[in-house]
């Protein structure tokens, strides 16, 4: 699978490049045994539930409850096993952070910002609920409530960037008569989202996931819409890396890996036994390791730790 498993320092490639020798431009070299703070903004694939965030949907704050304090940051808690999966997610498996306070946590801290059910921007596709926070936003809170408040030294910083799962399937429910310029507007909200964050000294190295092959989920499987979705998640990612190279070559101060999760899913619904899948087309609603899904649209917490295993492996072969 070393081929589906592209993670690499970007200039002008995609993500569909087999995974050059790692080494860019940039002047920040990443290192992963270095990292101690590990920042994540996105959806529900990503969302870590907090003590301070709403219920099955957040570790801190809503679109009503915009605004925290200090202590509320510092004192929030992450639940343990309440994610999408049931369970915990690939951020918790990445970091070994999978209760307490992030500031507790060792050897890596995860501040994990994402909100479930988010788009990119809500003046491109309508919020799910009137209380979603959505990735715009997200990065907003986060520069007025929280980027001065935890740590974020450059070389010791990882910030995760996984969004589109929801808009390329919200995408299906409208009528788009031009899709790639409509991914072009996303890319525009969601790298300016981006910006905001480097502009609010939240550097170091970003992690861009791509979409997985969401046709391929019990909700859409077989279905006769599969195909176009196919085809939008296949342009939404191909948008995705070419932003990502453009934000690289302005951006030599950060390095920029990108993980095809689109290709990892795709191999290991391709070859679930080896993975000890014995169900890749159903879902199980409870805490079963031989389904890839968990319910219609998201998967297993199994499938969470082996991405997770996936990914570090991956962030130490490109390590410095």
């Amino acid at each position: 699978m070393a081929s589906a498993l592209t993670l690499l320092l970007l200039t002008a490639v995609s993500f569909a490049t087999p995974a050059p020798t790692p080494g860019s431009d940039s002047t920040h070299k990443f290192n992963w045994d270095r990292t101690k703070y590990v920042y994540a903004f996105g959806d529900s694939y990503t969302f870590v539930q907090g003590t301070k965030g709403l219920a099955n949907f957040s570790f801190i704050g809503d679109a009503f409850h915009f605004a925290y304090t200090p202590e509320d940051l510092l004192e929030d808690e992450i639940v343990p096993k309440n994610t999408s999966s049931d369970g915990s997610n690939w951020t918790e498996f990445l970091t070994g952070c999978f209760a307490g306070k992030p500031s507790s946590c060792s050897p890596r801290q995860l501040w994990n910002f994402a909100f479930a059910g988010a788009d990119v921007d809500k003046a491109l596709l309508p919020l799910h609920h009137n209380f979603t926070v959505d990735l715009v936003d997200e990065v907003e809170q986060w520069a007025a409530y929280a980027s001065h408040v935890v740590p974020h030294p450059a070389e010791e910083t990882l910030v995760a960037w996984w969004i589109g799962i929801n808009d390329t399937g919200d995408t299906l429910n409208r009528n788009v008569t031009d899709i790639d310029a409509f991914w072009e507007l996303e890319m525009q909200s969601l790298f300016g989202a981006v910006q905001n964050a480097y502009d609010h000294g939240l550097r170091g190295t970003y992690l861009f996931l791509n979409v997985p092959p969401m046709e391929r989920s019990p909700d859409h499987l077989g279905t006769a819409i599969a195909p176009t979705y196919a085809r939008r998640i296949r342009a939404y990612n191909a948008a995705l890396a070419a932003h990502a190279a453009a934000f690289a070559a302005a951006h030599r101060d950060v390095a920029v890996l990108a993980f095809d999760a689109h290709a990892w899913f795709g191999a290991v619904l391709d070859r679930a036994a080896q993975y000890g899948f014995r169900n890749v087309t159903g879902f199980c609603e409870r805490a079963d390791p031989g389904y890839f899904w968990f319910n219609t649209g998201h998967p297993t917490e199994h499938v969470h730790r082996l991405l997770a295993h996936a990914i570090e492996a991956e962030l130490r072969a490109a390590s410095a």
